[in-house]
């Protein structure tokens, strides 16, 4: 298949965290990826060649591949699975006025006013009655139609729009998803809805995390369609490519190892975030698994190489002066390298150095990226693993236009150097 178009329909079907996880499951299970279980025991062995994945909370994915040798360092990209949205709050019907709306909450920093008139979904994960309080069942639904919007005051009754307003984010930001004309149906459900689209008892729903999305799909724009416009490019885009370069690779000497967290855009302070030992007691499982002994565990740490995935800003066309006067990346030039003196991204000039060795002899272009010095920057998950990880890490990302937008842009061809830059580093000697 075109890369551009599977990678549009990664995001067509990646439409939260959960689903995203989802989509990668799917991808794996087709490459013959065997899933383990935190709270079993692993049969690992490097006596085969053998991949293997887990999933924590529906919405974090760890996948590695063991070669049939003595392994000495792990190579790992890590990217997020989550982006900024909406949450539906619990009992989330409001009806006034004629309208049948939902009551949310925002998650992570989106750019509020962007999400205003746009055909919106929903999408997320279930949660039932099962078979014992411990294991609950879950369900996973994306009702893949246009369901709300969130209208806009007409300038009409805002004559000072255009000079700028700030939203209120229980006011401005509530959707509708419906009209009522009398009493009658003006009382509804959101779990009626549910059940009917999973075909479930809704006396068995318990609970669910149910999240809006940009229901447009992505397109390719400009003269030469060397553009692409999407929702959800922060940070699908390093999911999808870190993935398509780990399944195009095979390790030697060495585990390769693909991650991708949830909650990164709200600080990565959860089990299944970057912000925990997640990764670390998943290394040292496998380690254990293959018979190495503390010793051995370190040292394979200290030998390891971390590659922090996430977008990059690109310099904005009607506003360069936002950026730095000479590190300001530009779309469809490769990847950008970014690097803070405050340590926001984790890069060095050590970690550099190996990733342009590793980009230069195949030609693969990159760039490189940092702050205004009058300007902070978002922080990405680098910092977070290197609390727990003592491993040499440099911080990568596609540049992106309007990040956090509903809609986002990037260039095509940052697509093809993405994968071509991560499988480099998968390949490298």
């Amino acid at each position: 298949m075109n890369m551009k178009k599977d990678f549009f329909n990664f995001i067509k079907c990646s439409t939260t965290s959960y689903q995203t996880v989802k989509t990668i499951e799917s991808k794996l299970i087709e490459n013959n990826f065997s899933k383990l279980e935190l709270s079993e025991k692993w049969n690992i062995s490097s006596e085969r060649a053998s991949c293997f994945y887990l999933t924590v909370n529906d919405s974090t994915c760890i996948a590695f591949k063991i070669p049939q040798k003595e392994c000495k360092m792990f190579k790992i990209v890590a990217s997020h699975t989550d982006m900024p949205s909406f949450k539906l709050k619990p009992s989330p019907e409001m009806a006034n006025n004629g309208y049948k709306k939902l009551n949310i909450e925002t998650y992570g920093g989106p750019i509020l006013n962007t999400w205003l008139d746009r055909p919106l979904s929903i999408a997320g994960r279930i949660i039932s009655k099962g078979e014992n309080t411990f294991s609950p069942k879950i369900d996973f639904i994306d009702f893949k139609r246009a369901l709300l919007t969130i209208p806009n005051l007409a300038i009409h009754m805002n004559r000072d729009v255009n000079k700028g307003i700030e939203l209120n984010k229980q006011v401005d930001m509530i959707p509708i998803l419906g009209t009522y004309l009398d009493k009658a149906n003006k009382k509804f459900k959101i779990v009626d809805a549910i059940a009917n689209e999973l075909n479930i008892d809704k006396e068995k729903i318990i609970d669910f995390d149910l999240y809006l999305y940009n229901y447009e799909e992505p397109c390719t724009l400009g003269i030469d369609n060397e553009i692409i416009s999407a929702p959800r490019l922060d940070n699908l885009s390093m999911v999808y490519t870190s993935l398509e370069a780990f399944l195009a690779t095979e390790p030697t000497n060495e585990i390769n190892i693909f991650a991708s967290f949830d909650n990164e855009e709200i600080g990565s302070k959860t089990r299944q975030g970057g912000d925990s030992q997640l990764l670390a007691q998943v290394l040292e499982r496998i380690a254990s698994s293959l018979n190495h002994d503390k010793e051995s565990f370190y040292k394979m740490i200290n030998n390891s190489f971390l590659i922090s995935a996430d977008v990059a800003h690109a310099v904005h066309p009607n506003q360069p002066e936002k950026h730095d006067p000479i590190l300001r990346p530009q779309i469809n030039k490769g990847l950008a390298i970014k690097q803070s003196a405050n340590q926001n991204y984790i890069t060095d000039s050590l970690s550099i150095a190996i990733f342009k060795q590793i980009c230069e002899p195949e030609k693969i272009p990159y760039q490189e990226y940092a702050n205004r010095s009058d300007s902070t920057g978002g922080s990405t998950l680098g910092p977070k693993l290197s609390s727990f990880l003592p491993t040499r890490i440099v911080e990568l990302g596609i540049p992106i236009l309007a990040m956090h937008s509903a809609r986002e842009m990037m260039g095509t061809k940052d697509l093809k150097h993405s994968k071509e830059a991560l499988v480099a580093f998968y390949n490298a000697e």
